[in-house]
């Protein structure tokens, strides 16, 4: 059975003192809910003292993005390494933020997916389509070049270990949320997509979460469906009571 997991993406919110306070009020929510993997993405400058919070308890860790490259020349950008040496256990890659602000291409995408496993990091990989994408039917065509192009290369073994969050860019901060069917039937088709290039047991272990405008009052409904296995959780997750309540509708959701 695949062991739900809700991560709360911080972005660029948050100072010391609340980073802290909130990793500590997570790392309670995932110590007492149990079979739910917890965890959290601060900004770079706030991993250390996170980590820190975290310590000890059932909170992991990811970084909110990466470079491919162990170290050189690349000024404002963080490798995997420092992500490792910091104690990180994840790292968020391809982001729609990262895809369509910053101009990140999947091959790109493709080259940090197999860094983070050269560097002992587990990517979330993040696919989904834009609203115009949608509105012309290529929500599928989309989101199958977003998977393959992420898994392109990775070993069977690597496949495994990779979470995909499928987050329609278009219910991204909007209050607009992909109804639990829309998503579901989207999680659905990448299960499906994952057959296709891997084989059916390995898709069935691969975790795929949902990600846009996850709140407390609709990831019960989210979370119920069959194949949406946690929650990629953006602004909601800066709350510590609302992202709480987000993990024990996931939990209650799964019956876990």
């Amino acid at each position: 059975m695949r062991k739900p997991f809700i991560c709360g993406n911080w972005k660029m919110n948050t100072d010391r003192k609340s980073a802290v306070a909130l990793a500590q009020a997570t790392a309670k929510v995932a110590q007492e809910v149990k079979g739910v993997e917890v965890g959290a993405a601060p900004p770079a400058c706030y991993l250390e003292a996170v980590l820190a919070a975290a310590r000890g308890t059932a909170l992991v860790v990811a970084g909110q993005n990466m470079h491919n490259e162990a170290g050189g020349a690349f000024t404002g950008e963080i490798a995997g390494p420092m992500l490792k040496d910091l104690g990180c256990l994840y790292v968020i890659l391809g982001h729609s933020e990262r895809r369509h602000i910053f101009g990140e291409t999947d091959e790109f995408i493709s080259k940090k997916v197999h860094a983070a496993f050269k560097f002992g990091l587990k990517p979330i990989l993040c696919v989904g389509e834009k609203l115009e994408e949608r509105q012309a039917t290529q929500t599928e065509a989309v989101v199958r070049r977003h998977v393959t192009a992420g898994f392109a290369g990775l070993s069977k073994e690597q496949a495994a270990q990779v979470v995909v969050a499928y987050e329609p860019v278009w219910a991204i901060g909007t209050g607009l949320t992909a109804t639990p069917q829309q998503a579901q039937a989207v999680h659905a088709f990448i299960r499906k997509l994952l057959t296709s290039l891997y084989d059916a047991a390995l898709a069935a272990e691969v975790r795929i979460q949902y990600g846009g405008s996850v709140k407390a009052d609709n990831n019960f409904d989210l979370m119920s469906q069959p194949d949406i296995d946690g929650a990629l959780v953006g602004g909601a997750s800066l709350k510590a009571d609302g992202f709480a309540k987000i993990i024990t509708e996931g939990a209650r959701a799964k019956k876990v």
